[in-house]
């Protein structure tokens, strides 16, 4: 079967690797019929040692079971289903808890193991891991679909850390596939301001179509300020930080209201922040977000994207191929795509 493997920054290929197969009676094999690129690939795009052999990339995918190991109870041949980003029994305490991001016997896609963006995939743990959708494997809602394996899941994640509800004033940051989820996220949880910081404009046109009321452009402290110009001087009441570096950290912490939240789903792409911890206590600031729990998220999200009521998957502007998924991470990387589309 073919696959995308990446041997060093800058250096992705599609190669034949052996066919995926079921190892362990929990395991099911899923027949990939959709798959994308994500933002945080793009780090180990741009950083990543050379190695010898190529790893496994990819980890947010959805297709057609093929085949189901003896222990596997909750899937059978031919359904249709998304595979979350991180594998997760659902019967740790952690994932009774919703924290399938933490359960103790998960683990995620990639590396040695089999990776989203190819042929197929062995899937582990398939019941608790898997999510069956009730569509044809031609559904017109597969993109939206797929997004619930990461991408929307982690903005709602972002929204939902940052106590987003009915009435709250919001600031996204980042105009990423993140943040726009998160925009929209947050507009479905009933924000009643929404400010999306980012500078380029196919992006945040979309971000005003998600429900974003205000785009500001600047960076930094200038960029705090204005976001504090736009809400009568005192910052938003939560701020969600879809980038993960320092400066968008502290654009976060500039922009938020006192005793607002920040919360961070960007993947920290630094060692040490020079967080000001003083200026967060005195103001009673809560810092929180992380690794979204995205299995648990699935079935309170997937009724609105079935039934239309949001539509995450307009956030991909390029569908590829396979073969051309080595053009689709430079496509990301240079900005000439928000996010691709992969149809194996």
């Amino acid at each position: 079967m073919r696959a995308t493997l990446i041997y060093g920054a800058g250096d992705i290929r599609v190669e034949d690797v052996p066919d995926a197969g079921l190892v362990e009676p929990t395991d099911a094999l899923v027949r990939i019929t959709r798959a994308c690129i994500c933002g945080s690939d793009l780090w180990p795009y741009q950083q990543r040692e050379p190695t010898g052999p190529g790893e496994r990339i990819g980890h947010e995918f959805l297709g057609v079971v093929d085949e189901v190991g003896s222990q596997v109870s909750g899937f059978r041949p031919g359904d249709v289903v998304v595979a979350p980003f991180l594998i997760s029994d659902g019967t740790c305490e952690f994932c009774r808890e919703g924290l399938t991001s933490s359960c103790r016997h998960g683990g995620m896609w990639g590396g040695a193991g089999d990776g989203g963006q190819g042929e197929a995939a062995r899937v582990p743990l398939a019941d608790g891991t898997l999510v069956r959708l009730p569509v044809e494997p031609d559904d017109e809602r597969m993109p939206s679909l797929l997004t619930l394996s990461d991408v929307f899941a982690t903005g709602h994640h972002a929204a939902v850390s940052a106590g987003v509800g009915p009435g709250s004033t919001v600031t996204v940051i980042g105009d990423g596939a993140v943040g726009l989820s998160a925009v929209l996220a947050a507009a479905r949880l009933g924000a009643e301001q929404i400010v999306l910081m980012g500078r380029h404009p196919a992006r945040t046109d979309l971000g005003r179509e998600f429900g974003a009321d205000e785009v500001v452009t600047e960076r930094g402290d200038d960029g705090a300020a204005r976001v504090r110009d736009l809400t009568g001087g005192d910052g938003t009441s939560a701020v969600l930080e879809c980038v993960g570096t320092e400066q968008a950290l502290e654009m976060a912490l500039g922009a938020v209201r006192a005793g607002g939240a920040v919360s961070r789903v960007g993947l920290p792409q630094y060692e040490k922040g020079r967080l000001d911890v003083a200026h967060v206590f005195f103001r009673n600031v809560s810092l929180g977000g992380g690794v979204a729990p995205s299995r648990a998220y699935i079935p309170e999200l997937l009724p609105d994207v079935l039934a239309g009521r949001v539509e995450p998957g307009r956030v991909f502007d390029r569908t590829i191929g396979l073969d051309e998924v080595p053009d689709g991470y430079r496509a990301m990387n240079d900005r000439e795509a928000l996010k691709v589309l992969i149809t194996p």
